[in-house]
């Protein structure tokens, strides 16, 4: 059993850390693309609705919009993934993340660059999903001011969205102790970004402190908002001035988990197979004594 409690904790680690890499190599391709200069670029505008539905697309189409957005959608010139059939355009997918952005950070896209990338979905997180990089500048570059989002390739439901901006001011990214146990700003300020935005179906039942960090030179801390119905909206806000920078979703939590889960379990799986197969062996040789 302790054999056991150690694979499941060194499964999940190792999965924790993949999922984490996923969403970081995206981040870093989309920002890699600034030295590379090769996009097509595709001008276009946009209707875009004002409701937070998973099928964005069918909601512009049914004309749920509040006037025209000009800006210019790029696939990523590090982009590898093809979209199917199924999945959203590249234009439909830019529309629905800027529709996130406008309800999240009212966020106005007018003049905006904004370029995709496709993934067809990964061991740690096995679901097909577009990233956006959205900039004010043509330029990418990794100190660029940004809004960052991934939604479901197909739905448009949202899995996470950041804002990613560089301080001119020098402030400690170091771990503030205090913050673990007295976090009630960023309980406040969590609570009312999650019914403002409407981030959880029902109302939030509390708030949990869930970790530390920085982004670039801007220290952050991070929060769990549970709701009534266990839904998790995690929010990172600035340790330096509480600005919101970014939220994780319930349903990225429910797929990440998923696939720790089952990832966990092949893992436990074989290391119990092999455990057996020493056994046998064992056995066998003080039989044959």
């Amino acid at each position: 059993m302790k054999q056991k409690n150690i694979v499941k904790l060194a499964a999940a680690t190792l999965v924790i850390i993949g999922a984490g890499t996923i969403l970081f190599n995206a981040a870093a391709e989309m920002a890699l693309a600034a030295n590379k200069g090769k996009v097509e670029t595709v001008p276009t505008s946009y209707q875009v609705a004002d409701s937070l539905e998973t099928a964005l697309p069918e909601a512009e189409r049914k004309g749920e919009s509040s006037g025209k957005v000009n800006y210019s959608v790029s696939m990523d010139s590090l982009n590898t993934g093809t979209p199917t059939a199924t999945d959203l355009t590249m234009e439909e997918a830019a529309a629905a993340g800027a529709q996130y952005l406008r309800n999240i950070f009212g966020l106005d896209l007018e003049g905006a660059y904004v370029y995709m990338s496709y993934y067809p979905g990964t061991a740690t997180f096995p679901r097909a999903f577009w990233a956006g990089d959205v900039l004010f500048r043509k330029e990418q570059t990794p100190e660029s001011t940004r809004w960052t989002y991934m939604i479901d390739a197909v739905t448009g439901e949202l899995f996470n969205i950041d804002y990613g901006r560089q301080l001119d001011v020098s402030v400690p990214l170091g771990y503030d102790a205090a913050l673990e146990n007295d976090y009630g700003t960023y309980e406040e300020l969590a609570r009312k970004k999650t019914e403002d935005c409407e981030l959880i179906d029902s109302s939030a039942d509390r708030v949990e402190y869930n970790c530390q960090g920085y982004s670039g030179n801007d220290p952050t801390i991070s929060v769990d908002v549970i709701g009534r119905n266990g839904e998790i909206v995690n929010l990172t806000f600035s340790r330096y001035d509480q600005t919101f920078l970014g939220l994780i979703t319930d349903a990225s939590r429910k797929v990440t988990e998923s696939a720790l889960d089952s990832m966990v379990e092949d893992v436990v799986s074989v290391e119990e197979e092999k455990a057996g197969d020493d056994t046998i062996t064992w056995t066998t040789g003080i039989a044959k004594e």
